[in-house]
């Protein structure tokens, strides 16, 4: 059908994309055993698997395809790290390298701000939704918890600790400093892509109340800015 009177196809549009949102920019140091162990299962990391003493960064930006980018601009700057996670999602993208050279981490992620044209402070505060500890856990809830799981049962008597934060990757941050608080909890489960990042821990009283305060310590340390938009801000 003919075009009407004084129209032609719309010109292609000249205008830029938008520049990618740093959403998570973390740098964990001395990853712990169980920690470590987690970043390196199927589930997480489908590329090179971290070890314990390790130093990790993970950043998670959006749009989701912007990390492909993100992980161009590490690996070109800084060959010997190694990718664990690449993981693209409906809305945020998420990368996690690793190297035993503290130095050869941090270059990558100065690689990565730079061309990113971006300060860790663009970061999201991290924000926590909920935590509990459940002393004493009964036999059933037990069995109920460790139906979902892998391994690193909680056991029934155990104290439960659960901490869920947003965005989902601080539940990295947080489990690795739960472990380097308490060495003796065991890591239940570190669920850390998604809306919302949860961590299940279990062990005596003692040792998951620290875990649990060691959390929110690292959480609330967290330079970045406040969820709904807001300035930049300092804990």
């Amino acid at each position: 059908m003919p075009s009407s009177a004084g129209t032609s196809p719309s010109a292609p549009s000249n205008v830029a994309p938008p520049h990618p949102e740093l959403r998570v920019y973390l740098l964990v140091k001395d990853l712990q055993r169980q920690f470590a162990a987690y970043l390196g299962t199927p589930t997480r990391a489908r590329g090179y698997p971290p070890f314990a003493g390790e130093h990790s960064l993970i950043v998670e930006v959006a749009p989701a395809l912007a990390i492909e980018r993100v992980t161009d601009l590490a690996l070109r700057a800084v060959p010997t790290v190694e990718p664990g996670i690449l993981f693209v999602e409906r809305q945020f993208g998420v990368l996690e390298v690793h190297g035993g050279d503290l130095a050869d981490v941090e270059r990558a992620g100065q690689a990565i701000l730079a061309g990113l044209n971006a300060d860790p402070a663009d970061q999201l505060r991290p924000r926590i939704l909920f935590a509990d500890v459940i002393e004493d856990l009964t036999d059933r809830q037990a069995v109920i918890i460790n139906r979902n799981r892998g391994g690193s049962m909680v056991l029934p008597g155990d104290t439960l600790g659960v901490c869920e934060v947003t965005p989902a990757l601080f539940a990295t941050v947080a489990a690795n400093e739960a472990e380097r608080a308490a060495p003796g909890v065991t890591l239940v489960d570190v669920s850390m892509i998604g809306v919302a990042g949860r961590v299940y821990l279990a062990g005596q009283s003692g040792d998951v109340t620290k875990a649990q305060q060691a959390m929110a310590d690292v959480l609330a340390s967290v330079e970045g800015r406040d969820q709904g938009g807001g300035p930049h801000v300092s804990a």
